[in-house]
């Protein structure tokens, strides 16, 4: 329905964006806010956070698969997963930035040149 209303390539990216939010905190948040509890209490914890991202995730792909190709989803998906990560890292786990971040990120952008390039 949103894919209707709205341009499905900036639908695609929002809803990733949005998704990978999930995903990233489902994966890495445990690691600040269970650190005590035993790994299948983060792990269980984990799953259950992670459903929203695949209920976003799911529609996301299927909005984009109508007008990007497969590799060009896949790719626009790992720059949106360094895209929230990397802000992630850095102000929620407290983790040093490296300028590895930036190098890693123009490496991406030369993968989306070779994915999107006729």
């Amino acid at each position: 329905m949103l894919a209707k209303i709205f341009n499905p390539h900036v639908v695609t990216v929002l809803m990733l964006v949005c998704s990978n939010c999930f995903m990233t905190y489902a994966w890495y948040g445990h690691l600040k806010n269970m650190a005590d509890r035993q790994w299948w209490v983060a792990a269980l914890c984990s799953w259950g956070i992670a459903l929203f991202e695949y209920m976003i995730m799911v529609p996301a792909n299927r909005i984009g698969f109508t007008v990007y190709s497969l590799p060009q989803l896949k790719i626009i998906q790992e720059v949106v997963t360094l895209s929230v990560f990397i802000p992630f890292a850095v102000f929620y786990l407290n983790q040093p930035f490296k300028w590895d971040f930036v190098w890693a990120a123009l490496c991406l952008l030369g993968a989306v040149y070779f994915m999107f390039r006729s």
